[in-house]
């Protein structure tokens, strides 16, 4: 009887083991097939509006006008063509640049700050932390005047030229992206152990030691989700990016504005090259997405359990 039900207990425990079936069985919300007709529809959702745009990206300009969706004749001649007409090689290098620098200086930034605010007791600490909230909530197209303005006259109070340079482009984007960068920092360090510092400390470790050697590579999926948040901002922006910069600054997105408003009103709009130059332009995100991917599952659930 005691051997009956040990077996039993066993075949209990077998069966509800990590990755069991009879676990994602009992765990799971919806019927099967229900579950795989919601993933098919959100799939088709995203893979359709992508493959029509490469397929017009390698079909004539006449074609997609006529509204074909599998192209007569294959062509690769619009990804050649956008390099000159578009002016995409300029947009993307000054892209690439400001939103690269932005990233980096946001997310080195952002660590220091939010180890601070996260270690540390001193009088303004929480008005600061709700600060940062508030500055989320504020909509970037109030601010575009405000900053156009200050940027502006600085030419004529300091003679320093802010308005058309990369600089200046890299300085408003760290101001937006520098609030949620600290908060997500702030959301990671609240869960690594003080422990580990603690130990660092009796070692001899300075408080930049702490910070450089024990919180830095523990931080990584943090660091990596504030970084590629704020270079998204940088690379998707057209508001600061059209009224802050010249022919020879502005961003790729802004270049594909103007090319864009530049085939209104002709005869048939060159839409090959507008989906050649959109997937290009695409291209980068979706590369640092595929690289970074083990990061930004571990830093977007970071503080999500206690």
């Amino acid at each position: 009887m005691t051997a009956t039900a040990t077996a039993e207990r066993t075949s209990a425990a077998q069966s509800f083991r990590p990755g069991s079936k009879r676990q994602h069985e009992v765990t799971r919300l919806l019927p099967g097939p229900l579950l795989a007709g919601i993933l098919v529809f959100l799939c088709a959702l995203v893979l359709i509006p992508v493959a029509y745009i490469f397929l017009a990206s390698v079909n004539s300009d006449i074609g997609v006008a006529n509204g074909e969706f599998l192209p007569s004749t294959f062509s690769l001649e619009n990804y050649g063509k956008i390099w000159s007409s578009v002016g995409l090689a300029t947009g993307l290098a000054n892209s690439v640049v400001v939103a690269g620098m932005t990233a980096v200086v946001s997310a080195a930034l952002s660590i220091a700050t939010a180890y601070v605010l996260v270690r540390y007791q001193f009088r303004g600490r929480l008005t600061a932390l709700r600060g940062l909230l508030a500055l989320q909530s504020v909509p970037g197209t109030l601010m575009v005047l405000p900053v156009f303005v200050l940027f502006s006259s600085s030419a004529s109070y300091l003679g320093v030229q802010v308005i058309g340079t990369q600089w200046g482009l890299f300085i408003t984007y760290l101001t937006f992206a520098m609030p949620f960068s600290t908060w997500v920092m702030v959301t990671y360090l609240r869960g690594l152990p003080r422990e580990l510092e603690e130990a660092a400390r009796i070692d001899g470790a300075s408080n930049v030691g702490v910070l450089v050697r024990i919180i830095l590579p523990l931080s990584w999926p943090g660091i990596v989700v504030s970084g590629i948040f704020a270079f998204l901002l940088g690379w998707n922006d057209v508001l600061f990016a059209s009224v802050m910069t010249r022919p020879e600054s502005q961003t790729a997105a802004v270049a594909l504005q103007v090319f864009g408003a530049s085939q209104e009103g002709g005869a048939i709009p060159l839409y090959g090259q507008m989906m050649a130059a959109s997937l290009v332009c695409a291209a980068p995100v979706v590369i640092l997405y595929l690289i970074f991917q083990r990061y930004l599952v571990g830093g977007l659930t970071a503080g999500g359990v206690k």
